[in-house]
């Protein structure tokens, strides 16, 4: 039995380890627990072979409290399965809310087609992330990862450097297209969230609130649990207010302060909930 136990106890660190490592997945989790009962059967096997489990050499009810393990190995492998079938809900939901969101932007925007509109891709990459509460002055961009600089190339930089200053000399349609340019150069890239957002400030400066609210929710489609998220989405429910789709402002100005309930942008969402006349 010190053997058995020894064995568990080394199978059962890297799942433990998971709670302290977020870059697991859930499907790793699922993959450890069906080695481990693999492993513990493995065992149990050998223990009934050896005959330990019934001459009492292997020290007390050895079968009994194997059968209690087993049973637990079982509970947690049903339970990963039920979290990951709430996390496809959850993603599917998100995914379904933005893709009607961008089809109502593409019926009030000049020049867009719904038919063309093509599958929206699955919110998320990382869910499970905490998020972090950003508090950012008034049509200020907010805050980007500390780390982003780390994992740029320089002409990455230069090129969003190139587009800020072009927008902070006014030249609005100027920093618009830079801004495109770049999130289309560089996808993926830790600096797109911002670069989005700030091409929804550049296109809400000459007021295209259509195609800026658009830029706001591939703002917070680029990383939905990011700094930008909550200023993205905050100023999404705003532009939609102001194209007149009300109910759906609402809605999204709702999500605001039920994702990021500690940040600035749910406390101005809650003001502009009180402009619309949000239920």
């Amino acid at each position: 039995m010190r053997r058995l136990g020894l064995s568990l106890a080394l199978c059962l660190m890297p799942v433990l380890g998971h709670a302290q490592d977020k870059a697991e997945t859930l499907a790793d989790i699922q993959n450890e627990l069906g080695q481990l009962a693999a492993q513990f059967n493995a065992l149990k096997a050998e223990l009934v072979a050896s005959g330990a489990a019934t001459n009492g050499s292997a020290g007390g009810d050895a079968l009994t409290r194997m059968d209690t393990i087993e049973a637990e190995l079982a509970r947690l492998t049903a339970r990963t399965e039920e979290v990951e079938l709430k996390l496809n809900r959850v993603v599917s939901d998100g995914t379904n809310r933005i893709g009607d969101i961008e089809y109502r932007l593409c019926e009030v925007t000049e020049g867009c087609d719904p038919a063309n509109l093509g599958a929206t891709p699955a919110l998320g990459g990382d869910t499970g992330g905490a998020v972090a509460p950003v508090a950012t002055d008034a049509g200020a961009a907010p805050a980007t990862d500390a780390t982003a600089g780390a994992e740029m190339a320089v002409s990455e930089k230069e090129d969003f450097d190139r587009a800020k200053g072009v927008l902070g000399q006014g030249d609005f349609p100027g920093a618009a297209a830079l801004f495109a340019t770049y999130a289309e150069s560089y996808p993926g890239g830790p600096l797109v969230p911002e670069a989005h957002y700030l091409r929804g400030e550049a296109l809400s400066k000459q007021g295209d609130t259509a195609n800026a609210a658009r830029a706001y929710l591939d703002a917070f489609s680029a990383k939905p649990d990011g700094p930008i998220a909550p200023d993205a989405l905050l100023k999404l429910g705003e532009g939609l207010g102001a194209l007149g789709q009300v109910q759906e402002a609402c809605v999204t100005l709702a999500e605001v302060g039920s994702r990021f309930p500690t940040s600035m942008a749910a406390t101005q969402a809650t003001v502009a909930m009180q402009g619309f006349a949000c239920q």
